[in-house]
């Protein structure tokens, strides 16, 4: 690999969704020191590190062991690349991050390439064993949890994570189903579920939103990612960017509203005492971007990706 070149950026049929406005967006500095919390198969964090000089530095985290297995060759090929298993809520407790960051990014959801392995049991589309784990080796899996969970959180689920309006029902025909036959694949399950809800006019399968759900909630998907903001926020340097591509409007809003919470004062209110004075540690970049045509039209999944960019500010310390 060139150091400091741009020669080695992904090819367009493996380019990671938004590539250019993220490695943009983080403002790569050539002695900078950069985290990917979200490595998947490294294509955001082979643009940073085509940008990063000799002394430049690029941790990378993830909970999948195949991540981190592809996250070791990059190591293996290049000494200024260090890795970390686990999810990015833990970033702050790597002592890599100790003496700050020049930039963070989280590429929010599930990989392609863990939608492709039916094994890892994400898709409904094709038939394999029910896990959806980021991390299949730890936790409980989706076909674990469907087997002992109450009626009531499977309904509760499905509501919360996926605004499944028949989320109900649809615990209801799993609970059901369960006393029979023990639901353990992908295939059976997204059945059930177009069994309850029926087919629609074929363009969103009717498990899309209950898959989602699950899968957010095995992996506790938004709860890491308000600790992984949080430690973001902690350690990133004055000047540095955080850079966020979520997938649906529940890791967005979280996302938006952490960097509005950090960048503008609160409303007031005249019926309350004066609140104390307000002073942003954050600056939002650009607002919301999405994926241009030339991007979609090649990748589809970019369609819902939606990327917002802040700086963190130096606080001044008052005399």
């Amino acid at each position: 690999m060139t150091v400091g070149t741009r020669d080695s950026a992904p090819s367009p049929s493996h380019r990671p969704v938004m590539f250019e406005q993220v490695v943009e967006g983080l403002r790569v500095q050539w002695d900078g020191k950069y985290l990917d919390g979200t490595f998947g198969r490294g294509g955001h964090a082979r643009g940073v590190l085509d940008r990063l000089g000799p002394t430049g530095r690029l941790l990378v985290m993830d909970k999948d062991p195949v991540a981190m297995a592809s996250a070791a060759e990059l190591i293996g090929q290049d000494a200024r690349v260090a890795a970390f298993r686990g999810s990015f809520a833990e970033l702050a407790h790597w002592s890599e991050t100790a003496e700050g960051l020049d930039g963070v990014l989280f590429d929010l959801g599930v990989s392609s390439p863990q939608l492709d392995v039916a094994e890892r049991g994400f898709s409904f589309r094709n038939d394999g064993p029910l896990d959806m784990r980021m991390d299949n080796e730890s936790g409980e899996s989706a076909a674990q949890w469907l087997a002992r969970a109450p009626e009531r959180e499977i309904a509760d689920v499905l509501w919360t994570y996926g605004e499944e309006k028949l989320s109900r029902k649809i615990a209801r025909a799993i609970v059901a189903q369960r006393e029979e036959t023990p639901i353990e694949r992908t295939g059976p399950l997204a059945e059930l579920i177009a069994s309850v809800l029926g087919r629609g006019d074929g363009k969103i399968h009717p498990a899309t939103r209950s898959f989602q759900a699950i899968r957010i909630f095995i992996n506790r998907e938004l709860e890491d990612l308000e600790a992984g903001l949080a430690a973001a926020h902690e350690r990133l340097k004055p000047g540095g960017r955080l850079a966020v591509i979520s997938f649906h409007s529940l890791e967005d809003r979280i996302v938006k509203q952490f960097i509005a919470r950090h960048a503008k004062a609160p409303p007031g209110n005249r019926r309350m005492p004066a609140p104390p004075e307000f002073t942003p540690s954050l600056k939002e970049i650009g607002g919301a971007q999405r994926a241009e045509s030339s991007e979609t039209t090649v990748n589809p999944r970019a369609r819902s990706a939606v990327l917002r960019v802040a700086e963190k500010l130096a606080v001044q310390v008052q005399a």
